[in-house]
């Protein structure tokens, strides 16, 4: 397999100019001031198709052959690459299969429909985006429909790379530090090949979700492992392999790969919508997640001044998650709590563990009591929304103090999920 370089991104640049938006960096004052940084935002969520992943998509279908392009194509994808292939097919009438896992938001496959119109069939199935790819392979296989990958493919790496190349136009240099989002490695992968393998292992720093971390388990490894479970919530980075493909650029690169909680990326969505107006899906904010989160913000290496750029990848994000994401965020900040709670079955319980245990800024966001007759004590389950973190250890020593019997229920507990909206 030949490297790829700036080259190629050049070039992947001139065949997708034509379907493919330049978007705008747009300073972020939030982030700035939480990092002596200038901070800026490179806005993918706002291409037609509301990712990057048109990109990479379009360099791949663009550069079909006559004969290729009426085999048609197909493709799996987790929402945002389906997208970008959908739009192509429909702007070059190549006729494509796209495979959806099951955890796709409705809000995406809605989008895929509408964007691919009569040149694209859509399957769903399967739970995770490995699921879809199998699928995929199977039926190109079977038809010989061209098979286009998500990230793994050099044609698609060097069409994602065309971020970075956009960056540095737009800069008129490199950034002192790019972050940029992880899932198969096809945007990481992409903007070594545009930036140059010497300046990435400084400047460059790929985040993915802490519990789909399949590219930090490939370095680990040395090689692309296969990882037995994932955490889908950041379904557009929800990877369980990482690529053949993608993984010794980045490998070889030497830059910098880390991890971002679920509840952190929760946290900077509600921050760019409240603060920006940015509407981003939980993989469009883990790069500048990064920076708002105070663990992750501490690893690092940005000094005073610098410019820092970070990736929104995508905006499609199906407002009904909403109320898991405030949840999430909550957790994630300290201030959501669950507790079992044994009540004395007795008139007046319920008031003393208002008066005695809550304090005044303590709200119940959930109450599920169950009452037994034949029982001295009933048990209640028990969400607390407190004021700040600081709070918890003042409500634990007056749970301790009271006679009523209290145990917290920690986020992994299977009676964690009722508390969930």
């Amino acid at each position: 397999m030949r490297s790829l370089g700036p080259a190629d991104v050049a070039a992947a640049a001139d065949r997708i100019s034509t379907w493919v938006t330049p978007t705008p960096l747009q300073r972020s004052a939030r982030l700035s001031e939480l990092t002596g940084a200038t901070v800026l935002l490179k806005r993918e969520d706002l291409q037609p198709v509301r990712s990057y992943k048109l990109r990479g998509a379009v360099n791949l279908i663009a550069g079909l052959d006559e004969a290729a392009r009426r085999r048609g194509v197909v493709c799996a994808s987790a929402g945002n690459h389906a997208q970008g292939v959908a739009l192509a097919c429909a702007e070059l009438q190549v006729p494509a299969t796209i495979f959806l896992p099951s955890t796709t938001p409705r809000q995406k496959r809605d989008r895929v429909a509408d964007l691919g119109g009569k040149q694209v069939t859509i399957v769903v199935g399967g739970e995770t985006y490995d699921d879809a790819a199998a699928a995929a392979l199977d039926l190109a296989t079977d038809t010989g429909a061209v098979m286009v990958p998500a990230f793994d493919d050099q044609r698609i790496v060097a069409g994602q790379g065309t971020v970075a190349r956009e960056i540095v136009e737009q800069l008129g240099r490199l950034p002192d530090l790019l972050l940029v989002p992880v899932g198969g490695g096809g945007l990481l992968a992409g903007c070594v090949a545009a930036i140059g393998g010497s300046d990435a292992d400084d400047r460059l720093v790929g985040l993915e979700p802490a519990g789909a971390a399949s590219m930090t388990a490939a370095l680990r490894h040395g090689a692309p492992v296969r990882l037995d479970k994932i955490d889908s919530f950041a379904d557009g980075t929800a990877v369980r392999r990482v690529g053949e493909v993608t993984f010794p650029i980045v490998r070889d690169s030497g830059c910098r790969v880390s991890t971002v909680a679920e509840g952190a990326i929760c946290v900077e969505m509600l921050a760019l919508y409240q603060t920006e107006g940015i509407i981003a899906e939980p993989s469009g904010a883990m790069a500048s997640a990064a920076l708002s989160d105070p663990d992750q913000l501490a690893q690092l290496p940005i000094r005073q001044g610098q410019t820092v750029v970070a990736v929104v990848s995508g905006g499609n994000n199906d407002v009904s998650r909403y109320g898991e994401v405030v949840e999430r965020a909550l957790i994630h900040e300290g201030r959501k709590h669950s507790f079992l709670v044994e009540f004395p079955q007795e008139p007046g319980a319920l008031r003393r563990f208002l008066d005695d245990v809550l304090g005044p800024d303590d709200d119940i966001a959930l109450f599920e009591y169950v009452k037994r007759n034949n029982r001295e004590f009933g048990p209640a389950l028990v969400g607390l929304e407190l004021g700040s973190r600081d709070d918890l250890e003042p409500l634990l020593r007056r749970m301790a103090a009271s006679p009523i019997t209290v145990q917290p229920v920690p986020p992994d507990s299977p009676l964690f999920g009722l508390f969930l909206s």
